[in-house]
């Protein structure tokens, strides 16, 4: 099985509030296509949840955020994951919603639905969650990013590959150079021992890749503006982008 992340990046124009990136979806859902193993999908919130989420000021950790806010990001969610839902029905790939609500309670995964998402791919449908808005207890909410779900889901299934689909061709060791880093491995294990030039954005997203790549799975950054990449990143093809290994 492959996990694949869509970044709000490569999949939202983050410069114009609830603009979709059509041209991007559909060039990375048609190469999704030559994909011949079962895959589970994650979509990120770029100018959609994340745009909403920074204007009500609603973060990672549990509190009582304003009602309206909480409406308004899951909505804006629910909008983007059904333009990619329809990419994908476009491109007869057999989309299957699945919000992070069905296999998470408060803050933690019920570990019994999430091996269900395996035998739902392997029976040729591709499981699609998203970062969301959750529920948390208490009146409380919190902010569950796609790639916090990458690293919860990496954990149970145990995919062959982790990939992760952005707007840049991967790490780079200097922002001004674009000096790409090919391989992050070995004793490497914490964002401050790897010398890396990143954005807070990408934070996040390297942590967890350092954590599943810890397990043995190999994680992958590479850029959906080519998509090529990830086919040629599955059948262990030549192409520019980060892998992280154990």
């Amino acid at each position: 099985m492959i996990l694949i992340k869509l970044g709000g990046s490569i999949i939202t124009n983050k410069q114009k509030p609830l603009t979709p990136n059509l041209f991007a979806i559909n060039k990375i859902v048609s190469q999704l296509k030559k994909i011949k193993e079962p895959i589970v999908v994650v979509h990120g919130g770029g100018s959609f949840g994340h745009y909403w989420s920074v204007r009500y000021n609603m973060h990672t950790e549990p509190a009582k955020y304003n009602r309206k806010g909480v409406s308004v990001v899951k909505n804006s969610m629910v909008e983007l994951n059904k333009i990619i839902l329809d990419s994908f029905l476009k491109h007869s790939l057999n989309p299957y919603c699945l919000p992070p609500t069905n296999f998470m309670f408060s803050n933690k995964a019920d570990l019994k639905k999430v091996r269900e998402i395996a035998k739902i791919a392997k029976a040729g449908l591709v499981p699609i969650s998203f970062g969301d808005v959750m529920w948390h207890s208490k009146n409380k909410f919190y902010i569950l990013s796609g790639d916090r779900i990458m690293g919860i889901l990496s954990k149970i299934l145990k995919p062959r590959l982790v990939i992760f689909v952005l707007n840049v061709d991967g790490i780079y060791s200097d922002m001004k150079t674009k000096k790409l880093l090919y391989e992050i491995k070995g004793k490497k294990t914490t964002i401050s021992e790897v010398k890396m030039d990143i954005t807070g954005g990408m934070t996040r997203k390297i942590k967890e890749a350092i954590s599943i790549s810890k397990s043995g799975t190999n994680v992958f950054l590479v850029n959906g503006n080519k998509p090529n990449r990830i086919v040629n990143a599955i059948r262990n093809g030549k192409f520019e982008g980060t892998l992280f290994r154990k």
